[in-house]
């Protein structure tokens, strides 16, 4: 896992100062990374039965695609609101700043079909928790939260313990 962590580039101060963001575009773009990345987290999911995957705009996509393909199961996009074309179910949700929104078109996810909610990084939870309300408003029953790196020391899981909830790599600060 430590060469996975040496692919994420650390960059100071973005977005804003005193934040540490994890670039993952260049775990990415490392073929052999990208690779071990998506093929850890199917090992975790093959005996699962997955209907649908949901990815989280915008890094959920890159992965979430890639593993509904392998997965045998659908991939629908979550977005920002605006985003998507056709009739949408929304969920706002409250940030540490602020509030925000998110989208999904409302014939996206059937009543009983078993939904991964995928992101590249779980940080303090409310987007993937939001994601998972919105799955469950359109009927959706949650089998797992699946992210590439989570930020132990932001406590974002709690916020969804009532799922499975599986992180590759995490940091402690």
């Amino acid at each position: 896992m430590d060469d996975l962590k040496k692919s994420i580039r650390e960059v100071p101060d973005y977005p804003k100062p005193g934040i540490l963001f994890y670039d993952l575009t260049t775990l990415f773009q490392d073929r052999q990374g990208f690779r071990t990345l998506i093929e850890r987290m199917l090992d975790h999911y093959r005996s699962t039965r997955i209907d649908v995957v949901a990815g989280i705009e915008a890094r959920g996509f890159v992965i979430g695609p890639v593993l509904a393909f392998e997965l045998g199961a659908g991939f629908v996009p979550v977005r920002k609101p605006g985003k998507l074309p056709w009739k949408t179910a929304q969920i706002r949700y409250q940030l540490e700043y602020g509030t925000d929104g998110l989208e999904i078109h409302e014939d996206a996810i059937h009543r009983g079909q078993r939904v991964l909610v995928v992101d590249d990084l779980l940080a303090t939870g409310g987007t993937a928790q939001a994601t998972i309300r919105l799955a469950r408003q359109l009927g959706g029953e949650v089998v797992g939260a699946c992210f590439a790196v989570e930020l132990t020391f932001l406590n974002g899981r709690s916020k969804l313990a009532d799922v499975d909830v599986f992180s590759l790599l995490c940091y402690d600060k």
